[in-house]
């Protein structure tokens, strides 16, 4: 369970990511953490989540995009898929104890980096930090345009009262019910006499066109 989520919408459909962007979203990735320490001036395990994907995407810049000055412009680490169990993915180490050093040393300094620089940020912005939080804890939800109305230091608009919920009504009890007709032959409340040859008579009429409604005798 999140306690708090944010989703980054993209302006554009991208393909092609260049390392000041990357750098940029690992800096985000640590907001979070950073947010707790400079105003609880504790941590949490909230942030776990957001550490483990700030350090992939680190180590994919050094491994897989050669965008480490230190590294080179090399790949490191072949990936075997297996054809079993669901396909599952392996990464071969094809390098030496000595590189994976190094590679290590490169991903901790990738992430230390953009922590610190996310740190200045916000602890120079912990004003409006809080204002943001505030607004988050009155409203619950904050898009776009009201995050950069917040750190321009403009007022939101007033919160809208919710909708009144309409109540659901069932199209067969909104249809007008049609007067029941009282049934033309009536109910036989007891069998009639099984007589035969004799004479019985219906205890009920039936009537014809340009006739009265005499009775209607049957004979068993």
């Amino acid at each position: 369970m999140a306690l708090g989520v944010t989703q980054q919408l993209p302006a554009d459909e991208k393909h092609n990511y260049s390392r000041d962007y990357l750098n940029d979203q690992i800096a985000i990735l640590l907001g979070g953490r950073i947010a707790e320490e400079i105003t609880t001036n504790n941590l949490t395990t909230g942030a776990g989540n957001d550490l483990e994907r700030a350090t992939e995407l680190a180590r994919r810049m050094v491994c897989e995009w050669g965008m480490s000055d230190a590294m080179g412009p090399l790949t490191f680490g072949k990936k075997e898929e297996q054809i079993f169990l669901g396909r599952e993915i392996a990464q071969h180490q094809d390098y030496s104890e000595d590189t994976a050093l190094k590679i290590d040393h490169e991903v901790k300094r990738f992430v230390t980096e953009n922590y610190h620089r996310s740190h200045v940020i916000l602890t120079e912005s912990k004003e409006t930090l809080v204002k943001m939080a505030d607004a988050l804890l009155a409203r619950e939800v904050l898009d776009a345009d009201q995050v950069k109305r917040i750190v321009a230091g403009q007022p939101l608009d007033a919160q809208q009262p919710a909708a009144a919920r309409v109540p659901v009504v069932d199209e067969d009890e909104a249809r007008p019910r049609q007067k029941e007709r009282a049934p033309m032959v009536p109910s036989l409340n007891k069998p009639l006499p099984q007589s035969s040859g004799a004479r019985a008579q219906l205890p009920f009429t039936m009537s014809r066109r340009g006739s009265p409604s005499p009775f209607v005798h049957c004979e068993w």
